[in-house]
């Protein structure tokens, strides 16, 4: 029996929703607001008007998550308006929602829907950043970054900027912290190869070098939070590691080659780790649900390796 076919998603919006294809959500708050309604106003900004904030946190976007939500403005158009700030010269500057309007120019919109605000360059940092972190989608090292600049750029201390973001003292300081790390392991944050809490362990220890030989075996063993743990407190107290390196035996030419073989045919990082008994593990890195969809739907073409 042959299984019915769902709705598109963009179609059952429309009809819930009682708007055109493409008009997203901005419009239908627009004409259902009263008139003299005390409610923000919403405005369609031509989006050739509109400048990148320079205090914008984020530094990277995700092109896969780009495509995607340029593919949902298709259909759907703008769901959350964006918010903007006025400048002198008739032109607008983000605020908050510089991913909408990237992908809104690739879904060939020419305005988008939108809050204006008016802001000087500090309440458009804090704006921002608060805005954006609120979207918990920044990776730790932007976090700890844009944290720093509101410190030494709007005059304000631990305490003063965890009472602006809603965070406790205790979690802007682990954040500011991880700047502190050697420039290839914050790389190695932000890429996803160590979590918050390898990094953290990794800021127990003192020494430079001792960090990132510690991280690269992270990278290389698969090690966990608690492993690193333990390794970082033998490191502190001033013994090698001599325990923690006998349990993970090195790979020979077999492995490595088959290694190789499976980072090329998942388009993925693979790493493995195995101890003198024989037993061990296989981790294989993914960015996203969808990659993660993509590597498991490639298990069944294993057996031709």
């Amino acid at each position: 029996m042959a299984t019915p076919k769902k709705p598109a998603l963009g179609r059952n919006m429309e009809n819930v929703l009682g708007i055109k294809k493409g008009e997203g959500l901005g419009a239908l708050l627009k004409s259902a607001a009263p008139q003299g309604s005390d409610k923000v106003p919403i405005f369609e900004v031509k989006l050739d008007l509109i400048d990148v904030n320079p205090y914008q946190p984020r530094t990277k976007f995700d092109e896969e998550e780009l495509d995607e939500l340029t593919e949902s403005i298709k259909q759907l158009g703008i769901i959350q308006p964006i918010t903007l700030r006025k400048l002198d010269n008739d032109r607008y500057q983000i605020i908050s929602g510089e991913r909408r309007v990237r992908a809104s120019k690739s879904a060939g919109k020419t305005t988008i829907p939108a809050y204006v605000r008016t802001a000087n360059d500090q309440e458009m940092l804090l704006m921002g950043l608060v805005e954006n972190i609120q979207r918990s989608d920044l990776d730790p090292i932007d976090i700890a970054i844009s944290y720093q600049r509101l410190i030494d750029e709007c005059n304000l201390t631990q305490e003063n900027l965890g009472d602006r973001v809603g965070k406790k003292r205790s979690t802007v300081t682990n954040f500011l912290r991880l700047l502190n790390l050697p420039d290839e392991i914050q790389l190695g944050l932000r890429n996803r190869l160590i979590t918050t809490g390898h990094a953290k362990a990794l800021l127990s220890i003192d020494d430079e070098n001792d960090q990132k030989y510690l991280f690269e075996r992270i990278v290389s063993e698969g090690l966990s939070v608690r492993e690193v743990e333990e390794i970082a407190s033998e490191m502190k107290e001033g013994n090698p590691d001599k325990k923690k390196q006998k349990k993970t035996k090195k790979k020979d030419d077999t492995y490595g080659e088959l290694e190789s073989k499976l980072n090329s045919f998942f388009e993925s990082k693979v790493k493995f780790s195995r101890t003198d008994k024989g037993n061990g593990k296989i981790v294989i890195a993914f960015k996203n649900d969808q990659d993660l969809e993509r590597i498991i739907s490639l298990f069944d073409k294993l057996k031709s390796l």
